[in-house]
Order: structure tokens, then C-alpha cells, then sequence
């Protein structure tokens, strides 16, 4: 759907948030509004002119996926908003850093033994990179400037040692890593979906889930504060 489109209606936005809902229950508290649905923890609150309906979906890319798909169905909005806590890849992407996700590799995807694609690659792409949607990438940019543009590789898997995050910058010329990317971004493009997808660095190549914990409440309040900035300015 064209979100030009939309100017007179009000704009439905899917928040899906891994583990970071203790950021959005400080932030809006009484404005939240819970929403029965077996198997999720759903709220709907607005910011602006805009209808939030914020997901947790709980860690993991069949989790990720799900909310996604749940956002989609059941409350038909029009984009998808993400906002998560991630680890860094390279010296540059130091803690409390924040980007916007131009691209995703699934990392764990490998089907190379019996069709010699290369790690990471579904058929439906032309290469390892799936996009999350450019002219959304762009206007947060504009909207926040400092935002760094990054790829994010995305696994089921909490990488927490050094040589790991290094090879996987090496590899796939990531800059960050998380667990959920890869499904929200691939079920958005497979609806037709706009998504956008916030992340802040916990812990940088040396860091681990010490670090993680520790950063955890503080960078996803920096990077709710971002998103909230952004949908008020408008799609």
C-alpha cells in the first residue's frame, strides 16, 4: 500500500518488539491498552495522528516472524516498525550507537549443498541481502541525521565471542547482529509491507551478555525515543 495514499485516514503501525516491551511500559505506561490475543502480549496506544499496536514477540527469528505475519492479518497495518537492542560487528559501531537496518543477511540460511547458492541466499533475492524498504530507510534518515545506515546479520543465535563478530563482519560486511531481522524484514516484503527497523548497539565486538544486560533498559529507551520522533514526523 502507498502511504501517501492514507492522508486522511489514520495510520496503523505494527511495533514488533523482541525483548525490549520494558522500554515501551516506561515510557507510555496508562496510555497502553492491553489486546486479548492467545499466545501474544499486545498493546495499542497512539503517538500523533498514528495507531501503535506494539507486539513482543519474544526472542528469535520463528517468533519474529509470527508477530509479524499476526500485525499483518489480524490488525492489517500499514508498515511495520521495529525497534531492538543489537550487538556491534566493527569498532566503529560503538555502544549506545544507533542505526536503520538498509539490509539483512540471514547468516544461518544455507541450502548450499544441494543448490550451491551461497550462504544466506533466498531464491527470491538476487543476492544475500534482503532490504527492508528504501524510501522508509531514507526518511528516517532525514528525520534523524546521526542515524548510521548499517547491514544486519541475523541468526538464532546470541554471538557473544569476539572472532565470531569479526567473521561475520568479514564475511558479510555486516555491521551488526541480532536474532530477529531476517524474519520481520522477509514476511514484510512478502506482504507487501513497508518495514523500518531502528536498532541501538548494546555491546561492541568485545562485549557479551554482560554487556547486553547491563546496556539493555538505556539503549532501547534511545531507541524508542527515535522511533517515536520518526512516526510523529510522519511517513
Amino acid at each position: 500500500m502507498n502511504l501517501n495514499e492514507r492522508e486522511d485516514e489514520t495510520l496503523k503501525i505494527g511495533m514488533l518488539v523482541a525483548v525490549e516491551m520494558d522500554a515501551v511500559f516506561k515510557e507510555y505506561g496508562e496510555k497502553l491498552t492491553p489486546i486479548e490475543k492467545p499466545g501474544y502480549e499486545i498493546y495499542h496506544y497512539r503517538i500523533g495522528e498514528s495507531d501503535i499496536y506494539a507486539l513482543s514477540s519474544g526472542a528469535g527469528e520463528i517468533a519474529a516472524a509470527a508477530g509479524t505475519q499476526l500485525l499483518i492479518s489480524e490488525f492489517r497495518v500499514d508498515m511495520v516498525v521495529n525497534f531492538g537492542v543489537v550487538g556491534g560487528l566493527t569498532p566503529d559501531m560503538a555502544v549506545t550507537r544507533t542505526c536503520v537496518v538498509e539490509k539483512v543477511v540471514h547468516y544461518d540460511f544455507d541450502t548450499s549443498a544441494v543448490d550451491h547458492c551461497p550462504v544466506g541466499r533466498y531464491l527470491e533475492y538476487p543476492d544475500i541481502y534482503i532490504p527492508a524498504t528504501p524510501r522508509l530507510v531514507e526518511k528516517a534518515l532525514q528525520v534523524e541525521p546521526e542515524l548510521k545506515k548499517v547491514i544486519c546479520a541475523s541468526g538464532d543465535k546470541f554471538v557473544a565471542d569476539p572472532e565470531r563478530k569479526k567473521e561475520l563482519h568479514q564475511i558479510f560486511q555486516a555491521d551488526i547482529c541480532e536474532m530477529e531481522a531476517a524474519a520481520i524484514v522477509m514476511t514484510c516484503n512478502r506482504n507487501q509491507v513497508p518495514c523500518l527497523l531502528l536498532k541501538t548497539v548494546s555491546d561492541g565486538i568485545h562485549g557479551g551478555a554482560e554487556e547486553f544486560n547491563l546496556a539493555l533498559d538505556e539503549t532501547a529507551k534511545i531507541c524508542l525515543k527515535i522511533t517515536e520522533k520518526i512516526i510523529r514526523e510522519g511517513f
